[in-house]
């Protein structure tokens, strides 16, 4: 599972900016929408986030999100993690990037500055992205 398997409010601040990266990235093309809400709560969940805590998770997120000066203050806790880990948060964000069938320019520079922070192969992220742009083509 995910970071160390304490008490819940050990793992929070990681899991704070993972929402905060998430949310970040379904901002940046300016039209937040409730179809990314439900990507970001899903992934919350799938990385072992209590249901009862994902509303003040992602209300503390989208805090740090609008608090935060650089996509760095997201990535520092995460691109520690297994590689399994980052792939399933990569996926995500894809996932959140074609929610609305289509990638901006801002949302693929994004990605390609992740992952370079989060130590993710090139080859490996365009693999990604194809697979979750057929996934919403169809």
């Amino acid at each position: 599972m995910f970071f160390d398997k304490k008490e819940d409010n050990n793992r929070e601040p990681g899991f704070v900016k993972i929402a905060a990266l998430l949310i970040h990235t379904a901002k940046i093309d300016e039209n937040y929408s409730k179809k990314e809400e439900e990507i970001i709560k899903k992934t919350l969940f799938s990385l072992g986030v209590d249901e009862n805590n994902l509303e003040t998770l992602i209300t503390k997120a989208k805090k740090y999100e609008e608090d935060a000066n650089q996509i760095l203050d997201f990535t520092k806790e995460i691109k520690n993690l297994e590689d399994i880990d980052k792939i399933k948060i990569i996926k995500s964000l894809w996932k959140i990037i074609y929610s609305n069938q289509d990638a901006d320019i801002y949302e693929t520079n994004l990605m390609r500055r992740l992952a370079g922070l989060l130590y993710i192969d090139s080859k490996v992220m365009g693999d990604i992205k194809e697979e979750i742009k057929k996934e919403n083509l169809k």
